[in-house]
């Protein structure tokens, strides 16, 4: 049984993007990953992932560059650094490689669910279908409905990404509704399936 303890929520966020949380997010070792923060001093291993294309085939349809890399990178710190969480890097444990990200982040890129908190997660492809996605998102959906305190979280996979659905499937997210992310300078409209869980179904399932 999972015990619930009263959340004092700290006012960690510096925008109205994000929800209140009760304490920032930290390190979390899963059965196969490290997940930390980014680092500025990640980008080469990091490149070496993102200019893969099928890492950002949805929805760019091709690897970044370095210098994408970098712009993400610097972003992903700037995040952290304001709301108190973000997403992780992954590596394999005991000293192994890069393999992508997973983590928690706010959907900025959909203005009308804000405030929110999306759970996502892009990794290698030499190591899709391995379950690593489904066992960072376990890891990311547990520190957000305790050591976070949040209420809801959802996910945004593209409609074109069945892949991802079933993901958001196995966590027990539930499909609520499709949404059309706006075109931004980098990319199209994008139609996305939105997936929530909201705490009490969590501590439900897990209790």
């Amino acid at each position: 049984m999972v015990l619930q303890r009263p959340i004092n929520r700290l006012e960690t966020v510096s925008n109205a993007s994000s929800p209140p949380i009760a304490a920032p997010l930290g390190p979390v070792v899963t059965e196969r990953l490290d997940l930390r923060r980014f680092e500025l001093m990640d980008l080469d291993e990091l490149a070496v992932v993102f200019a893969k294309p099928e890492v950002w085939r949805f929805p760019y349809g091709r690897g970044f560059t370095n210098e994408e890399t970098s712009i993400f990178l610097a972003a992903q710190v700037d995040e952290w650094d304001a709301n108190g969480f973000g997403c992780w890097i992954a590596r394999l444990r005991g000293g192994g490689p890069v393999i992508g990200y997973v983590g928690l982040s706010v959907p900025t890129f959909l203005p009308e669910i804000l405030p929110a908190v999306e759970v996502g997660w892009r990794f290698d492809p030499t190591f899709w279908g391995q379950g690593f996605a489904s066992e960072g998102a376990t890891a990311a959906l547990t520190e957000g409905f305790t050591t976070l305190g949040l209420d809801e979280i959802c996910s945004l996979p593209q409609s074109e990404n069945p892949a991802s659905w079933a993901v958001c499937e196995r966590l027990g997210m539930r499909h609520d509704r499709s949404v059309v992310c706006p075109a931004n300078d980098r990319r199209g409209a994008v139609d996305a399936r939105m997936y929530v869980m909201r705490a009490a179904e969590w501590h439900s399932a897990t209790s």
